[in-house]
């Protein structure tokens, strides 16, 4: 079966360098949620996993949704319960003032952006990107999924720079490392992501 065309594109920027060791129950996850999730975005998780973008980007694990919603911040549920709350509290561009969108985060970066699809459609194919920029303090919307907002960052087609940092922004080009290839490479005496010995890489007993 051929992969979603976003996320082909997505390969030929940021070819995996492990494969992907998280393990999805699709059906327990939707089911809690109330909502199937996007094709290429199970597609992601099945080809890369959970990990981060140039030490910057981190891509949670997709998590059932559950009462109370604590955990990793990086993560679905503690990040999605996080992004409501910032939500209540924060501006919005004005296409956003007086909407109530279904929050589900899928990713949190360096500079404290939260990533969130608008999970209001019940076709999951049409859930746009809602992102919380802090530096600017501000929600925008941006109307694709997200493996297509990461081609899109990555290959510096949106007018400005969505995301806190520049650094990944129209770079072309990009690594992946799932968690567990970044600890292993940290165990292993070196900088995960230059590859350069790291005297102080390995003296920490990492989980």
């Amino acid at each position: 079966m051929p992969e979603p065309a976003e996320l082909e594109a997505l390969l030929r920027l940021m070819p995996p360098v492990t494969e992907s060791d998280t393990v999805v129950d699709w059906d327990e996850i939707s089911e809690s949620w109330g909502r199937s999730f996007p094709a290429a975005y199970q597609r992601f998780i099945a080809v890369y996993g959970v990990g981060t973008i140039e030490d910057y980007l981190v891509i949670g694990a997709p998590e059932p949704w559950a009462e109370p919603p604590d955990g990793d911040d990086n993560d679905m549920r503690a990040g999605t319960a996080f992004a409501r709350v910032l939500w209540q509290e924060s501006r919005k561009e004005r296409d956003l003032e007086g909407t109530t969108p279904r929050l589900i985060l899928w990713a949190l970066d360096g500079s404290g952006d939260n990533l969130c699809w608008d999970a209001s459609d019940p076709d999951p194919e049409q859930w746009p990107v809602l992102l919380y920029n802090r530096g600017d303090s501000i929600w925008r919307r941006y109307d694709c999924g997200m493996v297509e907002f990461l081609v899109r960052h990555i290959e510096g087609e949106f007018p400005t720079c969505p995301l806190g940092d520049v650094g990944l922004f129209g770079r072309r080009s990009a690594t992946f490392l799932t968690r567990t290839e970044y600890m292993r490479r940290l165990r292993s005496g070196v900088d995960p992501w230059t590859g350069e010995p790291d005297p102080f890489a390995g003296m920490y007993n990492y989980r």
